[in-house]
């Protein structure tokens, strides 16, 4: 898999982290839930990467 879209999958999830923590440092349960729903995306897309690396090699 393309080095690009690890990072950009990784990034997915660190931006959804810290949506997240703000999102509850600040009370905003919108961002909050934001955040976790980046959050997820992201680490789906880094597991559905990783399969596709097992089966490649």
């Amino acid at each position: 898999m393309n080095t690009g879209k690890k990072i950009a999958h990784s990034a997915e999830a660190a931006k959804g982290s810290v949506k997240k923590v703000v999102g509850r440092a600040t009370g905003n349960r919108r961002l909050e839930a934001e955040g976790r729903v980046d959050q997820a995306k992201g680490n789906l897309k880094q597991s559905g990467t990783k399969v596709k690396d097992a089966f490649k090699h």
